[in-house]
């Protein structure tokens, strides 16, 4: 069986350096920030750059990438400056993707702090839906997240609910982090197909687009958000295998956010690729 798996990759020495370095671990995808993790302005990438990045995905097969939006982002703040913000950087940052075949920008959906969750969720969608006006095909990923705070998308039905309030379907998804929903309250150590089971029930299985794999340090339920090496944590590596080889996972771009340099991420790669292998 074959897997499409990659990993978090520094955009600071380019687009077309990244695809190289991802085949230099034998990665297939990758995820990246546009920008500094943390906001504020970048210098966009040149058209050969973003050219040479697109004729490497081509030769290598690769499965489609991700693009992370920042962290500071909130797209339901309750700042309208926050927010306005959120919409103007992130329509920046999906533009630029427009120029790239096969890519997702994934975002955290925000934080409603003191509004409550179905505010925050309105105002989420509408972050959505407002970007998607300004831009022409990229696909929007909602990650799902693991409660901690005032977070919004810890549950299906929360994430469901913002799909629900956009205008254009077709280009919203859903990215599934392993140690978000783990840490969340879903079982995907003993029951991975109950979880997709109720994906399909809530979502739709066919708005599951991209899976960020990571092993978690906190229990079942924690509601903590603290990712941890692959086998090395809660997940146990054994469960891990199973995920990335379900069915309909396996046909997904995998990305590794697990606390590694890039070494450590080779390894993981060819641990998972070879456990696979051997079922």
């Amino acid at each position: 069986m074959k897997i499409n798996i990659g990993c978090h990759l520094s955009v600071s020495k380019g687009y077309t350096h990244m695809g190289k370095e991802a085949c230099s671990i034998d990665a297939n995808t990758f995820q990246f920030f546009t920008r500094n993790p943390r906001g504020g302005s970048f210098k966009p990438p040149t058209d050969e750059d973003i050219n040479g990045l697109i004729e490497i995905m081509k030769e290598n097969n690769f499965a489609p990438i991700i693009a992370h939006a920042p962290y500071t982002f909130n797209p339901c703040a309750l700042d309208e400056g926050i927010r306005d913000y959120t919409k103007r950087t992130m329509a920046e940052d999906v533009k630029l993707l427009d120029k790239i075949p096969n890519a997702y920008y994934n975002f955290h959906p925000g934080c409603h702090v003191s509004q409550g969750v179905d505010v925050g969720i309105e105002k989420t969608a509408d972050t959505i839906n407002t970007i998607l006006s300004q831009t022409e095909k990229t696909i929007l990923l909602i990650e799902t997240m693991a409660g901690k705070g005032t977070e919004i998308g810890k549950t299906f039905e929360e994430i469901k609910a913002i799909i629900d309030k956009v205008e254009n379907k077709d280009r919203v998804g859903v990215c599934l982090d392993t140690c978000h929903i783990h840490d969340g309250g879903y079982d995907v150590v003993n029951d991975f197909d109950g979880v997709l089971k109720e994906f399909d029930r809530v979502i739709g299985i066919d708005k599951l687009k991209a899976i960020h794999l990571n092993d978690s340090k906190n229990p079942h339920g924690a509601h903590k958000d603290r990712h941890e090496k692959i086998g090395q944590g809660y997940l146990t590596l054994d469960a891990i295998v199973k995920i990335v080889s379900h069915p309909v996972v396996a046909k997904l771009p995998i990305c590794l956010e697990t606390p590694q340099d890039l070494d450590g991420y080779a390894q993981e790669i060819a641990l998972l690729k070879e456990a696979v292998k051997s079922l």
